[in-house]
């Protein structure tokens, strides 16, 4: 019996280290960035231009701008939790053949950007790229967010604090909690999880137009989750199920072609 209980103390005292492990290093498993940096000539693109972006609280962004053509509207993209805007460049290329503008933040600690990633810093960091396009004339009602899986929980933030034409949220989730809880389902992700981007929270008091594109098969973000955040957005809102796509599945240009048809049909 003493082999027994000195086993199960064992065993105890194991978890309560690995929880205290993941507690201290859990911002390691949701971010994941790509700290090279290049710049928009050595991605292979051409006219777009390369700048920084200093947030609220000192932070320097790296950031890629292509500007509108006359009467297009403008994206601010906010990228997932891998890589940065460098893994991006298709996305912005065919932004460009459509003449539409864009912005594409690295956040925080990704890329060339300075800092440590963080809930309220991502925030900072898309709050800072919005108030840098108005500082560039470009009204509220010509700017669109878009959110691909983490940057969905960022966009979701933003829509809460400034003025949009709308919001498209790509494979998005109810809360990181709900994710954690399929991965870590041994944890008490509860009582862990910093970083919680609870959308589900908040989505109803977003004020402008919501689409959501979700794969029918993500492996990630279940697609259960994205029809939640549809169910209890307000109106006007649309959702967008591909079949048969896995969690990044869905980024190719038929999605993105639905998504600026979107934009345009809500034009104010």
């Amino acid at each position: 019996m003493n082999w027994l209980l000195s086993g199960m103390a064992a065993l105890g005292i194991s978890y309560l280290v690995i929880v205290a492990g993941m507690y201290t290093f859990q911002r390691s498993f949701l971010y994941l960035p790509d700290k090279q940096h290049f710049s928009p000539d050595e991605a292979g693109l051409s006219g777009i231009k390369a700048l920084t972006i200093t947030t609220s609280d000192g932070e320097h962004l790296q950031a890629w701008y292509l500007p509108a053509t006359a009467g297009q509207p403008t994206i601010l993209y906010l990228h997932g939790n891998a890589g940065s805007i460098v893994g991006r460049t298709e996305r912005l290329r065919f932004y460009q053949r459509q003449g539409v503008g864009a912005l594409f933040v690295s956040y925080r600690g990704y890329g060339s950007s300075s800092g440590s990633p963080n809930q309220s810093g991502l925030i900072n960091d898309a709050l800072a790229a919005y108030d840098w396009l108005v500082q560039e004339n470009i009204a509220a009602e010509k700017i669109a967010v878009l959110g691909e899986s983490l940057g969905s929980g960022v966009a979701v933030q933003l829509a809460l604090q400034r003025p949009l034409r709308a919001v498209i949220l790509e494979a998005p989730f109810t809360s990181t909690m709900a994710v954690a809880k399929v991965i870590y389902w041994w944890l008490p992700i509860d009582l862990l999880m910093k970083d919680r981007f609870e959308s589900i929270a908040v989505i109803d008091k977003v004020a402008a137009p919501i689409l959501i594109v979700h794969g029918a098969e993500d492996e990630i973000t279940d697609v259960e989750q994205g029809k939640q955040l549809f169910d209890k957005a307000a109106q006007p809102k649309s959702l967008e199920i591909i079949k048969g796509a896995s969690h990044e599945g869905i980024s190719f240009e038929d999605t993105w072609r639905k998504e600026l048809a979107f934009i345009e049909s809500v034009k104010p």
